[in-house]
């Protein structure tokens, strides 16, 4: 939708989550970037200094978590799940929420995710789904 502008997709988070807080109607996506918003009031605070938030490297060496890429997984992991894409990862939610329950399963989940997808973009290949199953079943 954005493309790599960074700062458009942030951006679009930030309006996203202003429109939910004052009961603005939604359209489905803004409904599912909301939600996961919603779910994660530590970022609530990142959302309302729009400006810094949006210009701001998250470094991981610095143990900083990006919430914006966070929120991404959250929105992928939902979005793999309800199109079963790939084939059999609606299954697998389903026994992971049952072990772990829906928030603890989505960030099992998003390890695999984000693993899969760096592994991808450092062997400039497409994502193994192979792999990224294998991964969510040790969970």
């Amino acid at each position: 939708m954005f493309g790599n502008d960074r700062d458009a997709m942030r951006r679009y988070y930030a309006q996203c989550w202003q429109k939910f807080q004052q009961k603005q109607p939604l359209d489905a996506l803004e409904t599912q970037i909301a939600s996961v918003i919603a779910e994660h009031p530590e970022y609530h605070h990142v959302l309302a200094a729009t400006d810094s938030a949006i210009q701001r490297d998250y470094l991981p060496d610095n143990g900083e978590t990006n919430p914006f890429l966070h929120m991404g997984l959250h929105l992928g992991i939902r979005e793999q799940v309800a199109t079963d894409r790939p084939t059999g990862i609606r299954e697998l939610y389903r026994q992971l929420v049952i072990k772990y329950g829906n928030n603890t399963a989505e960030h099992r989940m998003m390890d695999c995710l984000a693993e899969s997808i760096w592994l991808a973009q450092r062997h400039q290949t497409i994502p193994d789904e192979a792999a990224y199953l294998e991964c969510l079943k040790k969970q």
